[in-house]
């Protein structure tokens, strides 16, 4: 399953990290740093928002919907988590209008909080839709939704902003294409749950299993948003849209590969230890775990030395530089901040450990705060960028330590040590190539850390990778053969 998964959701997460660079490319572009900055600070209460009142229903429909599957009740756990969405949803506008009126923002930013607020509601029940077609199995389906979204969402609000409606524009587009997207594949999904009953008990256990999960996610969103806030309260706008220009560029470079491998990894896991117990489980971790570090060490390490080129290619001219300075400490931040969340937090849901779950995260996002308020006001982005990475090794420390007491995931120490073995040379040689500038240094570089790394990758073998590609070509020539 994790295997069909990965080629199934490939043209989701191409889509989405093409989109993604687009993003940055056109409203840093088409947006001044100040609103680009408000953009952030709306986009960061939005997930912020999202995440405190919807996540816990979309982590119980990922968890519990294939053994409801298998047990013949599909209809009840849907209707059950569907009408404790529908009670959130009805008190959610009410609760939104009176935060933006009260919130003591300027009017551009409650414009575009209140445009982020207004999607959530759309973005949140088709996440609904989209976790129930990924456990069981449905890819194709699944990975249209992604894409449509995601290229619909960025074309709508580019128009906007194009048409100068400032910070709100991205939220805009967002808002559109999720509602528009709802229309589309709610019907089917309201099928599925014809006959169902309300069941309180399962309501219980879903949201005792949810809400850590969610109060978590909140604490990982601390971690990552935090800095925004304390940058925009002590230096303004225009240094968080600086920042947030360089913390996305390789925050979601870095996330093309982990949510590609997360939407495949985590239903496949589920599969194994309902299927085939801890055996299985332990199997299909190790194969994804070393898949994982195998791709996203060298990507991490890669960004930082491609940084400079990358922004000054892909940012806006008054953005470029600052943004070419924070994303190496991103770039580290961000290999620490995907594993863990993407591997090593599945040992609290595999458990149902969730309440440990939160305990892990508990620690690095207090810590993250406490640096921010500390290191920002004195050193600028500097501070943050620095109190971004430190806090999310901090949270792999904690989430790796508590995460053995819910479930015993293999940790890939030896792909993990070859893997970092087959960097050096990158790093050796990616520095001394001639700056020619733009893309054609991009892509000199680019390739020829691609080149070193796959080299010294096979001649280590890290991840198996030498014996895996043997195996194959053994395959090929019988198959040939025969």
């Amino acid at each position: 399953m994790f295997w069909r998964g990965v080629l199934g959701y490939l043209p989701v997460n191409l889509a989405q990290g093409l989109v993604g660079l687009l993003t940055i490319v056109v409203f840093t572009r088409l947006l001044s740093p100040a609103d680009y900055g408000v953009y952030a600070l709306a986009y960061s209460a939005m997930v912020l928002a999202h995440t405190a009142l919807f996540t816990w229903t979309e982590a119980a429909m990922a968890r519990f919907q294939a053994q409801a599957r298998q047990k013949g009740e599909t209809a009840d756990h849907m209707l059950t988590l569907y009408r404790a969405w529908s009670v959130l949803g009805l008190g959610f506008p009410l609760l939104a209008a009176a935060a933006v009126w009260l919130a003591p923002i300027h009017s551009p930013l409650k414009i575009a909080v209140s445009a982020g607020l207004a999607a959530i509601l759309f973005r949140s029940a088709i996440k609904l839709v989209q976790e129930r077609r990924r456990a069981d199995g449905e890819v194709g389906s699944a990975a249209a939704i992604d894409v449509t979204q995601t290229v619909g969402g960025f074309a709508v609000g580019a128009v906007l902003a194009a048409m100068g409606l400032g910070g709100a524009s991205p939220l805009l587009g967002l808002a559109a294409i999720s509602a528009i997207s709802l229309a589309w594949v709610l019907p089917g999904e309201l099928k599925l749950i014809r006959g169902g009953r309300w069941q309180p008990a399962r309501a219980r256990t879903y949201a005792a299993y949810g809400v850590p999960v969610s109060l978590s996610l909140i604490l990982s969103l601390v971690i990552a948003s935090t800095d925004r806030f304390v940058l925009g309260g002590f230096l303004g706008e225009a240094s968080v849209g600086v920042y947030h220009a360089g913390y996305s560029l390789a925050n979601r470079t870095q996330d093309v590969i982990f949510v590609w491998l997360g939407m495949a990894g985590g239903p496949a896991m589920v599969s194994a230890l309902e299927r085939g117990g801890m055996t299985a489980l332990v199997r299909t971790a190790r194969e994804q775990a070393s898949f994982m570090v195998l791709l996203t060490l060298p990507a991490a390490v890669g960004l930082a030395l491609v940084a400079g080129p990358l922004a000054r290619l892909l940012v806006g001219p008054a953005m470029a530089e600052g943004a070419a300075h924070v994303i190496p400490w991103i770039a580290v931040g961000g290999f620490f901040s995907g594993v863990t969340t993407y591997y090593l937090h599945q040992a609290f849901t595999l458990g149902r450990r969730t309440g440990l779950l939160l305990a892990a995260m508990t620690f690095p996002a207090a810590l993250n705060l406490a640096l921010n308020l500390i290191l920002a006001p004195r050193f600028g982005m500097d501070g943050a960028m620095w109190a971004t990475a430190i806090s999310y090794a901090a949270g792999a420390c904690a989430s790796w330590f508590l995460g053995r007491k819910a479930m015993r995931l293999p940790l890939p120490v030896n792909t993990l040590a070859r893997a970092g073995a087959a960097c050096i040379p990158m790093i050796l040689v990616v520095p001394v190539l001639p700056a020619v500038g733009g893309l054609a240094e991009l892509l000199l570089k680019a390739a020829a850390g691609a080149a070193v790394y796959g080299v010294a990758a096979w001649l280590l073998d890290a991840g198996g990778l030498r014996t895996h590609g043997r195996t194959l070509i053994q395959t090929f020539r019988a198959r040939t053969a025969g």
